[in-house]
C-alpha cells in the first residue's frame, strides 16, 4: 500500500496532493451488512484548470474529457469495486493517473499525402464503369 501523498503520473508529471480532495460515500453492491454501515466508496476530485500541470497537457486534458468534467472546471473520478478504503482510494488515484497520462501524450501531426497517379487511374476508371452499368438500367422502349 502506498501513501496517498501527490499523484505521481509520470516522471516528469506529478500532480501535488493539494489539488486533489477525496470523500468517501456508501458504496452499492457487494458487502452484506457491511455496505450500510461503511464508506469505503471514494470520490476523487481534481481543479482540472487551477491544476499546476503545463498548460498544453490541461488542455488537452479538458478536450479529451469534455463531457466528463464539471461546470465549475472540476472533474470527479469515483471508485467502489473494492470492499476496503483504502483499494478504492488506490483505484481511483491510478484511473485519474491514466487519464492524465493519456492526455500528456502529443498528438502526431498528420501529413497530408498525394494519392499515387496509378490510384486516381483506377478509382476514375471503376466510377465509369459503375456509370455505364447504372446507364444501361434505363427503361426499355418497345415498339408495338
Amino acid at each position: 500500500m502506498s501513501d496517498f501523498g501527490d499523484l505521481r503520473v509520470s516522471g516528469e508529471l506529478t500532480v501535488p496532493a493539494w489539488e486533489l480532495s477525496e470523500a468517501f460515500v456508501r458504496a452499492s453492491g457487494p458487502g452484506g451488512q457491511n455496505v450500510n454501515k461503511v464508506s469505503s466508496a471514494v470520490q476523487l476530485t481534481w481543479q482540472v484548470e487551477a491544476s499546476s500541470l503545463p498548460v498544453e497537457v490541461k488542455a488537452r486534458f479538458a478536450k479529451l474529457f469534455a463531457s466528463r468534467i464539471t461546470n465549475d472546471g472540476r472533474i470527479m473520478v469515483e471508485a467502489s469495486e473494492h470492499r476496503s478504503q483504502p483499494l478504492n482510494r488506490e483505484a481511483a488515484r491510478k484511473r485519474l493517473a491514466h487519464m492524465i497520462l493519456k492526455a500528456s501524450i502529443r498528438p502526431k501531426r498528420r501529413v497530408a499525402t498525394r494519392p499515387t497517379a496509378g490510384s486516381v487511374r483506377r478509382r476514375i476508371a471503376s466510377k465509369k464503369r459503375r456509370g455505364e452499368i447504372k446507364s444501361l438500367r434505363g427503361s426499355v422502349e418497345t415498339d408495338d
